[in-house]
């Protein structure tokens, strides 16, 4: 298993401001945000008394990205949030979100893994494009996270968002791999 990553320490100072350390410059909530969406683990402390702020800071980027419209959280699972915070005792929610969302991960993971492993399907015109496909469908769905590591660096996400479909195939030329790929997967069964 490799090892975890030291979390990137960004300290608040009384102004309010936010400073990294790493960088020894100064960030926004948005530059936070990427970090995180790099892969990095952030830990967020008040410079004068030392209070862990990282959970109010990644509710705050939460919260401006959900008010931008960018909407993830439906109201439903908004409303079981607040009503977890509400019940008294201890609630499961916050167990059970961190293991839905490592099986999120693990899941993605095997996934892509099975779909890059040697395969009769691999060897099939067609099959690449409908890999790349599915990785961006993937994406999609998990906002850039998915990559067969499980989460997608900068350099890769810059690159899929510059390169058009390889070899610029025509929509006819599409159709047509596509009826090959469905006539050979018939004859298969």
């Amino acid at each position: 298993m490799a090892e975890k990553q030291t979390p990137l320490l960004i300290k608040r100072y009384a102004s309010r401001r936010l400073y990294n350390t790493e960088t020894s410059d100064y960030v926004t909530l948005e530059d936070i945000a990427g970090f995180i969406r790099e892969g990095r683990e952030v830990q967020i402390v008040d410079l004068k008394s030392g209070d862990d702020l990282t959970r109010q800071y990644l509710l705050q980027i939460i919260a401006e990205h959900e008010s931008r419209g960018e909407n993830v959280l439906p109201v439903d699972v908004l409303n079981d949030l607040v009503r977890s915070y509400m019940t008294p005792g201890a609630s499961v929610v916050p167990q059970f979100l961190q293991a839905s969302f490592e099986m999120l991960r693990n899941g993605q993971s095997q996934m892509m893994d099975q779909m890059t492993a040697i395969n009769p399907m691999a060897k099939m015109p067609g099959f690449e494009m409908m890999q790349a496909q599915q990785k961006a469908f993937m994406k999609a769905m998990t906002g850039g996270l998915a990559t067969p590591s499980g989460w997608a660096s900068q350099e890769e996400t810059e690159a899929e968002e510059a390169a058009p479909a390889e070899a610029g195939e025509d929509l006819d030329s599409i159709k047509q791999q596509l009826s090959d790929l469905q006539d050979k997967l018939s004859k298969l069964k």
